[in-house]
């Protein structure tokens, strides 16, 4: 790790804490030249996963990729970068779980559709009407329909 005020080389860990949900450490850092203290965040990578997609092309796991495709789904909704690093969280730690070298593009899909019914309602809606390609208004109103049962469900 350099110095970003002096660029050396060698610093030193002061301190480190798991974060509450205990996916990435924050450690605080001193420069061993100039003394200048910074934070680092260190998370969690998948490497080595490979996704299929719908015409059988493979590439790499793209974190930024799947960033950027739920980002438009809750854009203007006023979620903190906080909790949108947790929901990435989740959906990572749902695609590990699947303990698999390969996962197909619509299993992706289908992981983050399930992470954002809960996270976000609009959100979740966005996204399902790319991923699911709604075709007409009816497909949206199905979809809202069976939002509103289950939360009606939840609240008796």
């Amino acid at each position: 790790m350099h110095c970003p005020v002096c660029a050396s080389k060698e610093t030193k860990v002061t301190d480190s804490r798991v974060t509450t949900e205990g996916l990435s450490i924050k450690r605080r850092r001193e420069c061993v030249s100039c003394k200048y203290r910074f934070s680092t965040i260190e998370e969690m990578e998948l490497l080595g996963i490979v996704v299929v997609k719908a015409d059988g092309r493979r590439e790499s796991y793209d974190k930024e990729k799947l960033k950027k495709g739920i980002l438009r789904s809750l854009a203007k909704r006023g979620i903190t970068q906080e909790r949108f690093n947790k929901l990435i969280h989740r959906i990572e730690r749902d695609i590990q779980k699947k303990k698999t070298r390969e996962i197909r593009a619509k299993d992706i899909g289908a992981i983050v559709m399930k992470c954002l019914k809960t996270f976000d309602k609009i959100s979740y809606i966005r996204f399902a009407s790319i991923y699911r390609s709604f075709e007409d208004v009816d497909m949206l109103k199905k979809e809202i329909s069976v939002l509103e049962k289950n939360k009606k469900k939840k609240h008796k």
